[in-house]
């Protein structure tokens, strides 16, 4: 960069000279902003009279759904017997239900006595192990390993998985395995008991030494596989951050009799709570807490910062199943209970199970029922309300276990047996596993039962939702239509050009969004695009349905009650003659739907929605074109390709700018040098001159 002299030798200001200058050469520059400014604010309009469209779009889809002119009411002689709601597709009838018989109901299981020996002093935030001695049933013993839950994506289609065991452990028992994918349960066999080809659809062959699942058939890419088990040991493995004494393990109730420790090469069991070294079992070097599951070393044998520990152990546990017949078959979840979760915890574990069940405790009475979490019978015979049979060969709920059948006391339970509704509709006797339920479009809902009277539900045709439907479409229609037309008469202020930067510092926050609005102003004013679509759509309304499906006397929406306003100003707007519409609705409701919806390859026969949508989808395809949107690079609309040029522009007249100044200050540093040369050369003179004196 050349150096440059700012008025040293003439006095001058030149830098104030040069920005003045400066000041003129940009002028082209500042118009050629405020121009980029406005083509961005009239893209922007663009794109939001494509929003508007697009929200009509919208309106058009759900306009063309059958449910708007098919709209239906029901109405029952006795709400209180039945009652009943129709869809779009229900047809315009009357059922008569004429019996019921019985309702539907849930198979329920309750147990015959309170299960624990006093159940007003029983705190049941307890674990298992502390209320043991509270059970009637107390003399029970828990089991002895490590429970699991575990869940398997299939990654790619297949009929084989594998369980991720610990190292150096093994399934303990199938009967406390369940796998299930999805809603679906498999019943768990040993792979020793059958071969892969042996399977039936709903069998699972489990490896209990590798945890290698095998299905018949195929399980689908990204299924999940839900597997509870356990396992004859529990391995924590951990390594210690710094020095110190004590191991907690992962679990508590821990059974001390082959409990392994290893800490670095050294390694230790248990007797007594106390811990010994296996090379000195004489000598306790710990103390255990086999409740807590915690290990507690003697401050002479502290264990060594960053040492590896690993604890093999089992702990207590008690296993059973409950299980129930419902609708997606019989749903059978093995409930795997710690003896350290509470009685409550194990409670709301059954509840969330996907087993079809429901567990409920009454600390009242102690007692516990079961309940199917839907109606209906089924395996098998019903259970008859007259006779009170229970028909216990087909069970709808069933346990096994002994904590379940001895502890909870199910296994002497009192059932009843799930029951279907029956009832006579239409004079043909029927039954259905619920109480709600659909016929041709119409949900019935039974409530009681009756034999000596009819019920009769009637289907019409609900003309007033019908008549609210196509009103609330007029008005979003002519909201559309408002804001178009509002943005083709507004007001055009040429002078009020985008403000640049020197002009915002000059004025308020509120002179610049007052003098910004004005800017704005007109954006869209009279636009050929806009004004063609509003055109087209009043075509598309006013235009006769030329359709044989529809009566002569429903093939213009004039026909129906529906007109233009007489203010011309509107753009077009709608305005509805309720009378008549509602009296063309009750008169012939598929006349106005087929107005309204009627599709053909003919402009002429088509219905006035799908009309509109092509008027609409070719406005925003216009607009698009025109004013891209943001998903959009520059070069792949019009407008934005305006605007990359007048971008190239403007960056070529800033360089050209550069130049200018740089020439600027090159003229003047030549001559701020010239004078001062001749500064130079005329005190040189004056030094003569005066030495010759």
């Amino acid at each position: 960069m050349d150096m440059r002299i700012g008025g040293l030798a003439s006095g001058m200001d030149i830098d104030s000279i040069v920005s003045d200058l400066m000041k003129a050469e940009r002028l082209p520059l500042q118009k050629m902003n405020q121009d980029r400014t406005w083509l961005t604010w009239q893209r922007d309009a663009y794109r939001e009279m494509n929003t508007l469209f697009l929200n009509f779009r919208s309106t058009l889809t759900d306009m063309k759904m059958s449910n708007t002119f098919r709209a239906r009411m029901t109405s029952s002689t006795n709400e209180n017997l039945v009652s009943a709601t129709a869809s779009s597709a229900a047809s315009l009838s009357t059922y008569n239900i004429t019996e019921v018989s019985q309702l539907a109901s849930a198979a329920t299981k309750v147990n015959n006595a309170s299960i624990f020996t006093d159940s007003s002093t029983v705190d049941t935030s307890k674990s298992l192990a502390e209320l043991k001695s509270e059970f009637v049933y107390n003399t029970f013993n828990f089991k002895q390993g490590s429970v699991h839950r575990q869940s398997v994506s299939a990654k790619t289609d297949s009929n084989s998985f594998e369980l991720e065991l610990q190292e150096g452990t093994a399934i303990n028992d199938i009967g406390e395995m369940s796998v299930k994918v999805g809603s679906k349960y498999y019943n768990v066999v040993d792979s020793n008991a059958k071969t892969p080809d042996q399977l039936k659809d709903n069998e699972v062959l489990v490896n209990t030494a590798t945890g290698e699942l095998t299905f018949k058939n195929s399980i689908s890419k990204g299924s999940e596989i839900e597997v509870q088990y356990t396992t004859d040991f529990q391995i924590d493995t951990m390594t210690t951050a710094e020095e110190g004494t004590t191991i907690k393990l992962s679990n508590g109730g821990v059974v001390e009799e082959g409990l392994l420790l290893t800490i670095g090469d050294e390694k230790y069991e248990v007797n007594d709570g106390l811990v010994y070294n296996k090379n000195n079992p004489t000598e306790a070097v710990g103390e255990f807490n086999k409740e807590t599951g915690t290990i507690t070393m003697n401050d002479d044998n502290k264990i060594p910062a960053e040492t590896e520990v690993t604890v093999k152990y089992q702990y207590d546990y008690t296993s059973f199943r409950i299980g129930a017949h419902t609708k997606d078959g019989f749903k059978d979840e093995v409930f795997n209970i710690k003896a350290t979760q509470s009685f409550d915890s194990m409670i709301n574990e059954i509840n969330s199970a996907d087993n079809g069940v429901d567990i409920f405790y009454d600390d009242v009475t102690g007692q516990m029922t079961l309940t199917r979490t839907e109606t209906g019978n089924f395996n098998g015979d019903e259970y008859d309300p007259d006779t009170g049979s229970k028909n216990y060969g087909s069970h709808e709920i069933v346990t096994s276990g002994e904590f379940a059948n001895f502890q909870m006391r199910f296994n002497y339970a009192e059932e009843t047996g799930g029951a279907n509704a029956h009832f006579t509709l239409n004079g043909l006797t029927t039954s259905r596993t619920s109480n709600s339920f659909e016929v041709s479009g119409v949900s019935f809902n039974l409530k009681q039962t009756f034999s000596d009277q009819t019920v009769s539900v009637n289907v019409a045709n609900d003309s007033g939702t019908v008549f609210e439907n196509i009103k609330e479409f007029v008005d979003k229609y002519n909201e559309l239509i408002g804001k178009v037309q509002d943005k083709l008469q507004e007001d055009r202020y040429r002078d009020y050009r985008p403000l640049t930067d020197k002009q915002r510092e000059e004025l308020s926050d509120r002179q610049q969004e007052l003098w910004e609005e004005k800017a704005k102003s007109g954006l869209l004013r009279s636009d050929n695009t806009l004004s063609s679509a509003l055109n087209q759509m009043r075509r598309d309304f006013y235009s006769e349905v030329d359709n044989s499906d529809i009566p002569s006397m429903f093939q213009h929406l004039a026909s129906i009650g529906i007109t233009t306003t007489s203010n011309y100003l509107e753009g077009g707007k709608l305005e509805i003659d309720e009378a008549k519409l509602k009296s063309a609705i009750q008169e012939d409701p598929e006349a106005v739907e087929d107005l309204f919806t009627a599709d053909s390859s003919s402009y002429e026969q088509k219905g006035i929605l799908q009309r509109l949508t092509e008027s609409v989808n070719n406005v925003m395809d216009r607009i698009t074109e025109k004013a891209g949107n943001s998903f959009q690079t520059e070069n792949q609309y019009t407008m934005g390709k305006s605007l990359e040029d007048m971008d190239e522009r403007i960056e070529a007249f800033e360089d050209r700018l550069a130049q200018v100044e740089d020439r600027y200050w090159r003229q003047f540093t030549a001559m701020e040098q010239a004078i001062q040369r001749m500064n130079s050369q005329s005190m040189y003179l004056m030094q003569q001159f005066g030495g010759g004196a």
